[in-house]
Formats: C-alpha cells, sequence, structure tokens
C-alpha cells in the first residue's frame, strides 16, 4: 500500500540539495511526484509530493531528517485523494501600484468567495517610462462552481482604482 508524503523544506542555498533529495527519496523506493521550489533571498525553499510503500515510510522520513542542519524539513503525510467538491481551475493575473496590504487584500476577497489559492506567484518590478515600482501577481485559483466570475472581477477591481485583474478559464 502507498503512503503519500509531503514535504516542506527551507534552507541557505547551495548546490546539490535538490540531488540530495532525490538521491534519498531513490533510495528508499520512492517517487517524486510533484515539487514547487524556488530560490529567494539566499534561501532555498520548496515543497514536495512523494509516494512511497508503507513499508518503507519511515526510512524515507528518518533519511530526510538527516539532511538536518542543511535544510530544515517538515513531513506530514497526506491522503491522495482530492476532495469531490465541483471546482474549476482559473488562472489569475493583477497588476497594480505596490503598497502594503495588497496580497492581504486580495486573498480576503478569495476567502470570502470560497475560492482556493494553489499557487501563488508574487514580483515587485520597475513600471516601464516611470520610476513606480508594481506588484504583479500570478496565481492558480480553483473556483466553486457557480461562482458568479464577473462579480469576483468586479470585487477584485474595487481594491484600487489601478488594480489590472484578468481571470481566465484553463481548461481541463
Amino acid at each position: 500500500m502507498k503512503t503519500f508524503l509531503v514535504l516542506t523544506l527551507i534552507g541557505n542555498d547551495q548546490p546539490g540539495l535538490v540531488e540530495s533529495l532525490a538521491q534519498i527519496v531513490a533510495q528508499h523506493q520512492g517517487n517524486w511526484l510533484e515539487s514547487n521550489m524556488s530560490r529567494l533571498a539566499g534561501k532555498f525553499a520548496g515543497i514536495l509530493r512523494v509516494s512511497v510503500d508503507e513499508q518503507d515510510a519511515e526510512g524515507l522520513i528518518d533519511a530526510l531528517d538527516a539532511l538536518s542542519p542543511r535544510l530544515k524539513l517538515v513531513v506530514e503525510r497526506s491522503a491522495h485523494a482530492e476532495p469531490d467538491v465541483i471546482q474549476q481551475q482559473w488562472r489569475l493575473s493583477l497588476v497594480t501600484n505596490d503598497r502594503p496590504g495588497i496580497i492581504r487584500d486580495v486573498s480576503g476577497v478569495l476567502a470570502r468567495q470560497h475560492v482556493n489559492v494553489d499557487d501563488l506567484e508574487t514580483e515587485c518590478a520597475p513600471a516601464p517610462m516611470s520610476s513606480d515600482v508594481l506588484f504583479k501577481a500570478n496565481a492558480l485559483l480553483h473556483i466553486p462552481a457557480g461562482l458568479d466570475i464577473d462579480a469576483l472581477r468586479a470585487e477584485l477591481e474595487q481594491l484600487a482604482d489601478d488594480l489590472i485583474v484578468d481571470l481566465t478559464l484553463i481548461a481541463g
């Protein structure tokens, strides 16, 4: 029987961290299913989901723990099945002048509408032809069936006069 592990990790960025993880997973007959890893401010951070036979799970967890202190690691067991709630996948892109609280405000709108954020990438970048700083965000959302997309877009756009919101349905 398979068990699924979700690993979150952070440490100082250095060559070979992903390879170390991949070696340990492979040595314990684990299967690297999906991951999202990034370098930010000199740190390496990631989240990873692996499947492994139940009898090999504790050995894999112990081997991963041995990566400390190079990596701070949290391991959680996860059910493989996804919820049966019918949802649509949407891509959200937004651009606005940078200011404190943007993510708080956007995530508040999404939470009130029962929208789940599956993936979020943000950045601050100089605005073309001005000295302003723009805040840009891209997110993958799961939106409950029947939610009024136009109403969601309107509520997001009310957060700021200069907020540009694009919501696109992802075929699936």
